[in-house]
């Protein structure tokens, strides 16, 4: 009896060992994300002017397969290394933006270039072993507002050229009507003097009448 005791004693103690041993199954978790969507928020098909430092950002989302916004992802953008395009703030063609919790990349601050055109900034997420890619497409311009350069040069020129124009026409209407005014003048002066010639009193000298009296 004591032999049965003792071996059920290390049996139980066996048992209970075992059991401490053995890892209990996970009961939850960080979800990992098996595909990764990218969303252009703000930026798709932009027009900046050639030269200039970019006025507007470019805004992406990034999210799950279920649209559940996917934090701390990072997202590669790239600039063209030929052509229109320029370069980030950090002063180089690549940037890397970490997702903040609600699954957005903002990038700001572009250099662009001079050459006139279009372009894509290539754009990739990673988180784990999920990976996303895209491309955003921007358009370089010269014309700033959509206004052909040298346009305000232009402007007071031909102003400029209507004036004289104006002035001009003025100026021989002036004369034109200066000219008319003495013809008119030169005119009534010569049909008055014709008029007084016509008009004047004529003298006719006739045999005088002599008389001869008583002295």
């Amino acid at each position: 009896m004591h032999a049965w005791s003792h071996r059920l004693l290390s049996l139980g103690l066996t048992s209970a060992l075992a059991a401490q041993t053995v890892p209990a199954p996970p009961t939850g978790g960080s979800h990992e994300a098996a595909i990764l969507q990218i969303r252009v928020v703000e930026g798709e098909g932009a027009v900046h002017a050639a030269g200039s430092r970019a006025s507007r950002g470019l805004v992406l989302e990034i999210t799950d397969e279920t649209g559940k916004p996917v934090s701390g992802a990072a997202v590669n953008f790239r600039l063209p290394d030929e052509g229109p395009g320029g370069v980030f703030a950090n002063g180089m063609k690549t940037e890397v933006i970490i997702t903040s919790p609600d699954g957005r990349a903002a990038l700001w601050g572009m250099q662009w270039n001079h050459v006139e055109g279009p372009f894509q900034i290539r754009v990739t997420a990673a988180k784990g072993q999920a990976r996303a890619g895209t491309v955003v497409s921007q358009y370089l311009s010269q014309a700033a507002a959509g206004k052909p350069s040298g346009a305000t040069t232009a402007r007071p020129v031909a102003m400029a050229g209507k004036s004289r124009s104006r002035w001009l026409w003025i100026g021989l209407i002036a004369a034109g009507a200066v000219g008319g005014g003495m013809a008119a003048g030169m005119s009534k002066g010569s049909t008055a003097d014709a008029a007084g010639a016509s008009t004047s009193p004529s003298v006719s000298v006739g045999a005088p009448s002599i008389s001869v009296g008583k002295p």
